[in-house]
């Protein structure tokens, strides 16, 4: 049985090794993206948090204080953009340092952050080129969808890939596997003292046992992402059927009324509407059905009934606030309200929502290695490292091993 899964392991690395190293290597390095922009660009993340104001949060009321209106921030920006760009929400952060982030209509995902201590727009969020070309080489391998093209071969071969590195894994654990316990005291060290060879060797080995857990997670979930046979199988496992476009059809609420509670729930896009114009600035984009404010009185209701929040998220009739807390990082209390007065009229909390909602943020958090917090990041990102180098070392070994064999066959 060893040696069966021994050529199963072999002859899946050898044409699939390096396109693994090259999905796990740009994994990797996106794993401290955010941190490594805010460290690099911190006067667009972060603001100086003026003396008049304590930075922090009324005892009771859990308020920001010494900020400007939230209604007046979103009015601000609007004045700033041309005629086709919109306002279409305000994210408000716990921490009294960090600049507030306006999300804007276009082009998609485009934000920008603002200082909500004077109103000054710091600037626009943009990835740069460097994790672009992560991502892109993560997803599909630098491919694009062409036009008039029905296959993404990109996004095929990423899936495949990872299709395969999971069957590398487990039939590596299986080859592996110990016969007593003093063999697996042996093959979980790493030895440094007895030359390259046989470091390698015990990396390859031992450091694929030790990342196995992490690997195996991550192209789990990460093949939701490739194939929708696989999704829809996934979904099922935890109980979710599938609609035509991969999405748990309990969480359709991405399109409908939040007040439908069987289908509406768990809702993870922002809504792409206007604001209301601001007590400030021309608000030439904001929609004009609401009175000014609305946005402040729907952020001071949320911030007083929430008070350890860490980011509260206004739109155009729904806001959602969000916690950090260890588990799935995308989960929020949804919310929402009337456009007139800002009373609230519809809640869903994260515990309410329904399962596929809460699979599709456990499936992301568990890919990227976020649901422990900063440690389980550390641990995904030493994992994807381990995972980029096993084939670089496996073929290193299989290419001596078939040398070696060479040469003692040329000397016979």
């Amino acid at each position: 049985m060893r040696k069966i899964f021994s050529k199963l392991h072999l002859w899946l690395s050898v044409p699939f090794g390096l396109i693994i190293t090259l999905i796990c290597f740009s994994g990797a390095m996106l794993v401290f993206e955010k941190e490594i922009m805010e460290l690099s660009h911190r006067d667009l993340y972060f603001v100086e948090v003026p003396d008049c104001a304590d930075g922090g949060s009324m005892p009771d009321a859990g308020l920001k204080t010494g900020t400007l209106p939230v209604d007046s921030i979103a009015a601000i920006v609007s004045a700033s953009l041309p005629g086709d760009v919109k306002v279409t929400g305000v994210n408000v952060f716990s921490d009294p340092e960090r600049a507030w982030q306006v999300s804007l209509s276009k082009p998609g995902r485009t934000s920008v952050y603002v200082d909500q201590y004077t109103g000054e727009i710091k600037g626009q969020y943009g990835r740069v080129p460097f994790f672009t070309f992560m991502f892109r080489m993560h997803r599909w391998l630098l491919d694009s969808m062409k036009p008039g093209e029905t296959v993404f071969w990109g996004k095929v071969i990423v899936g495949t890939s990872t299709l395969m590195f999971v069957l590398v894994l487990v039939s590596g654990i299986i080859i592996w596997w110990p016969r007593t316990s003093r063999a697996l005291k042996n093959r979980l060290k790493i030895t440094v003292s007895k030359g390259w060879r046989r470091f390698w060797y015990d990396f390859h080995v031992a450091g694929g046992i030790y990342a196995c857990v992490f690997l195996l997670a991550m192209a789990l979930t990460g093949l939701t992402w490739s194939f929708q046979w696989y999704r829809t199988g996934f979904y099922k496992v935890f109980g979710v059927e599938t609609s035509a476009g991969g999405h748990g059809q309990a969480g359709a609420g991405n399109q409908a009324a939040l007040s439908d509670r069987s289908k509406g729930q768990g809702q993870n896009r922002q809504h792409g509407l206007s604001g209301t114009a601001g007590r400030q600035g021309g608000g030439k984009n904001m929609s004009a059905a609401a009175p000014a404010g609305v946005w402040q009185t729907v952020y001071e209701r949320l911030a007083a009934d929430n008070p350890g929040y860490s980011r509260i998220s206004v739109m155009d009739g729904a806001a959602t606030v969000s916690f950090d807390r260890p588990g799935n990082r995308r989960a929020a209390d949804r919310y929402r309200f009337d456009k007139a007065d800002g009373t609230i009229t519809e809640t869903v909390m994260y515990k309410d929502s329904d399962r596929a909602s809460k699979i599709r943020g456990w499936i992301y958090s568990v890919h990227v290695g976020s649901w422990g917090g900063i440690v389980t990041r550390i641990l995904a990102f030493i994992a994807a490292i381990v995972g980029a180098s096993l084939p670089l070392t496996g073929y290193w070994m299989w290419l001596r091993r078939l040398y070696g064999r060479k040469k003692v066959s040329g000397k016979g």
